[in-house]
């Protein structure tokens, strides 16, 4: 597998088909992480065509539109390092476990994924070490290169899912019953700021056993909170950046009054 590498010291960026890991050097106690940052399917699946229309593979479907300007913005403001996945959650989703029946979709928000429909064991395999285990091998090294290290996840939702009523959240704190140390302290800052709608585990539940989060933090008990922004809020540069800058310095904040 080629690897790419821009730049050098603590901003250094490393590139290859699975992963993207930006500031490997940073200090920060805290690691950026981006699951679902990519639509890209590579050539070797299916020619890099999924057999969707080019519409949907640039909706939710494919990827959590914005959410990798947000982390590598929030990872700048924080010094901290961060890692981003290079290939569609419709090649193979590597925020659920390697047993998890979503895996590999089939069918997601009403859209039939044709080159996944008869895939079998051995595509499922290529995949997973091709694309999801090495992106999983460099998140927990990157996880591990400090003991008191706390995770970030970045994602974002849709305002609305086909068939169902509009989201009213502009952002969304996710967390297990297994550790909301960080989670509730950030949803209560959250809530503190002027006109801004935060749901606590909304718009989805923060636990499913054997994702990124479970299997990177929980498992080793590091501190952890998972983000969810509105993508409309986020679909451009300038959103992103605002949503960056809005939330660096209450992370900070959040994770100094926490004593952990």
């Amino acid at each position: 597998m080629s690897c790419e590498t821009q730049m050098t010291g603590p901003n250094r960026r490393m590139k290859n088909e699975s992963y993207e890991v930006i500031g490997q050097d940073r200090s920060s106690r805290w690691l950026l992480t981006c699951d679902h940052a990519c639509n890209r399917v590579p050539d070797w699946i299916n020619g890099g065509d999924l057999g969707i229309c080019a519409e949907d593979m640039q909706r939710h479907i494919a990827y959590d539109v914005g959410a990798a300007g947000v982390n590598r913005a929030l990872a700048d403001r924080l010094n901290a390092p961060a890692v981003l996945s290079r290939f569609s959650r419709l090649v193979i989703d590597p925020n659920r476990g390697e047993d998890d029946p979503t895996l590999l979709m089939r069918l997601y928000d009403g859209t039939i994924i044709p080159a996944n429909r008869n895939a079998d064991q051995d595509d499922l395999e290529l995949r997973l070490n091709r694309l999801y285990r090495p992106y999983h091998a460099a998140y927990a090294a990157l996880a591990a290169a400090r003991e008191d290290k706390v995770i970030c996840a970045i994602h974002s939702f849709t305002p609305q899912l086909r068939g169902r009523p509009p989201r009213p959240w502009q952002i969304g704190i996710l967390h297990s019953h297994l550790d909301t140390r960080l989670a509730e302290m950030a949803i209560a800052r959250l809530r503190q700021e002027d006109n801004l709608c935060v749901g606590d585990n909304e718009p989805y539940n923060g636990h499913l056993p054997g994702d990124a989060i479970d299997r990177h933090a929980l498992l080793a008990g590091r501190p952890n909170i998972l983000i969810e922004i509105r993508n409309d809020l986020i679909a451009d540069e300038a959103g992103q950046t605002e949503w960056a800058q809005k939330l660096a310095p209450i992370l900070t904040e959040v994770l100094e009054a926490s004593g952990l």
